[in-house]
């Protein structure tokens, strides 16, 4: 059961892994300090306003950056994004979990308690769980709802967790099962009120056309309940986070390199993207390089 436990969990979460790997320059992102007191920290409007990110800074971050990070630090980063253009199309995808304070995965820490889902992550790394089933996430925006890119169905076949033959999509050479419906929506970010986020929601997954019980109900309001928010980094980069039942779960990265190649030298010289999700009173601070 430990193996279910650990597939269910790390599906479920962020259903999050490797982007923009090459090796590039760290950018020079500045963050407000803090230590360990929660009232040594501003809050995210004064983040916002004191610490603008450059855009020549944005164009930098990579998902191994990210992962160089401790939580205040992604924290700080999400609240000066905005949420963008929602998604449409497959992107790659990176899991980002956080350390609780114990010094085990904070995920472990907080999923004790979900009704019908024995979850014991004693001795299981979940990076390496995830790493074996998911690869990203593939967005209808017309539609709007996304599915996950599952490209190992052999250890969720292996515990029975999947029944027929789920849909199936070529993405850059490699063939991956389409699993875990969710819908898409503007919505109230849960870290920073704000302003918008992009949310994933599985909650009705099994509302959704296509929806396949087995191994889809781990996500939605009978098993882990689910609900990701994304914002855009820059053109084709998203940060995300991930919540169990509304408790925080892990960060995770969503990248489409094509995306990301073509819009990258517009918004590094504007700052100007499509915003579909409302961007709060709080004018965001852009420092572009065209024009600062």
């Amino acid at each position: 059961m430990k193996t279910a436990s650990a597939v269910a969990l790390s599906i479920a979460a962020a259903l999050g892994l490797s982007a923009c790997g090459q090796k590039a320059e760290a950018p020079n992102i500045p963050f407000a300090p803090y230590d360990k007191s929660y009232s040594s920290k501003l809050d995210m409007a004064q983040v916002d306003y004191h610490y603008p990110i450059p855009t020549a800074e944005i164009a930098k971050v990579t998902p191994d950056y990210l992962a160089t990070l401790d939580q205040e630090q992604l924290d700080q980063i999400y609240a000066r994004l905005t949420a963008g253009p929602i998604p449409d199309g497959a992107f790659d995808g990176r899991i980002l979990l956080p350390k609780g304070s114990s010094g085990k995965f904070r995920l472990s820490e907080i999923v004790g308690g979900f009704a019908g889902t024995a979850l014991n992550l004693k001795g299981l790394v979940l990076e390496d769980v995830g790493e074996a089933l998911w690869r990203g996430k593939v967005f209808y925006r017309q539609e709007r709802v996304l599915r996950n890119r599952i490209e190992d169905l052999a250890v969720l076949k292996k515990i029975g967790l999947v029944q027929g033959e789920p849909k199936k999509m070529d993405f850059n050479g490699k063939q991956t099962w389409l699993l875990f419906p969710a819908k898409l929506y503007c919505g109230q970010s849960l870290l920073d009120a704000r302003r918008e986020s992009i949310i994933i929601d599985y909650f009705f997954t099994d509302e959704i056309p296509g929806y396949q019980e087995n191994p889809d109900f781990l996500a939605g309001r009978r098993g882990l309940r689910v609900r990701d928010e994304i914002r855009m980094i820059r053109p084709g980069f998203y940060l995300g986070r991930a919540y169990l039942d509304k408790g925080f779960a892990l960060n995770f990265t969503l990248y489409n390199k094509d995306m990301d190649d073509k819009g990258r030298e517009a918004f590094v010289k504007t700052g100007a993207v499509q915003e579909d999700c409302w961007p709060g009173t709080q004018q965001r601070k852009v420092l572009a390089s065209a024009g600062r």
